[in-house]
């Protein structure tokens, strides 16, 4: 049986974009026994060096991926005095996108990952606050970056599912008068937690328009200004008993309110 012919990756990043790339290719070549040798975070010529003393043991071709043109300039002469076979998959394309943009390239490594990093980092805080909204889930609560509590229509699931388009796991609890509030509520860290309150009066027009979209009758406690006022009270109380930062949702706009938020609890 044929020995497979050994492919490493050199990056100054994973190597998963040189794998990918490399992958398509061998699509063509399926007949060919093939070994692929990722060498990640290769940044400076020690570790280039290094890298090369490992392949040599070994030798087969080198494909990198190094956005530091003197870097990747040092891996191709290095590689050629080695007789391997060498191939850089990124400093053509940047050349060729630094003459269409007029502008040198940022030569960051790892600018990829971080953005792949960062995308699935939301989806998965967008799909925890979705389980999560409006006292679900109770008992998850403590792995929430940050949870909301409020009387209902401060703005608690809009709220937290900008927050979670940000990247933070949001959970949010609603507080209803004459009902005690989850146990677990209580359980997580009070530098975590957001009581939301409102003006009485802008809370009573809320109620009524809610009311009104729903067909029912405006003469009701859920939009009674006495009521309502009763329920603002018992809020803030809970909320200077637990220790938990405050904000006024009133006549603000999401991405304010959201602001203010990151920043009373130091998240921003």
């Amino acid at each position: 049986m044929t020995s497979p012919q050994m492919i490493y990756l050199l990056s100054d990043a994973t190597g998963e974009t040189a794998e990918k790339i490399v992958n398509a290719v061998l699509v063509q070549f399926r007949d060919k026994p093939v070994r692929r040798r990722r060498i990640s975070h290769v940044r400076d010529q020690a570790a280039v060096l290094h890298g090369l003393d490992e392949i040599m043991q070994n030798p087969g071709m080198v494909v990198y991926t190094v956005v530091n043109r003197d870097l990747a300039q040092f891996i191709q002469t290095e590689c050629e005095a080695r007789g391997l076979m060498a191939f850089d998959l990124v400093t053509p394309l940047l050349s060729q996108f630094a003459k269409f943009f007029g502008r040198s390239p940022k030569q960051t490594p790892g600018l990829l990952h971080s953005m792949d990093a960062d995308y699935f980092r939301r989806i998965e805080a967008v799909e925890f606050t979705v389980k999560h909204d409006d006292g679900q889930s109770v008992q998850h609560l403590a792995d929430a970056d940050i949870v909301l509590v409020g009387v209902s229509r401060t703005s608690k699931t809009p709220l937290s599912t900008y927050l979670a388009h940000l990247g933070w796991k949001v959970a949010n609890v609603p507080l209803v008068f004459g009902i005690d509030p989850p146990k677990e509520l209580f359980h997580v860290d009070p530098h975590r937690v957001v009581g939301l309150y409102i003006e009485s009066q802008r809370l009573v027009e809320l109620r009524m328009a809610r009311l009104q979209h729903l067909g029912q009758d405006f003469k009701t406690a859920y939009a009674n200004m006495d009521k309502i006022e009763e329920e603002l009270r018992y809020a803030r109380m809970l909320y200077r008993r637990q220790g938990w930062v405050t904000v006024n949702v009133s006549g603000k706009a999401l991405e304010e309110t959201a602001n203010e938020v990151l920043v009373k609890l130091k998240l921003k």
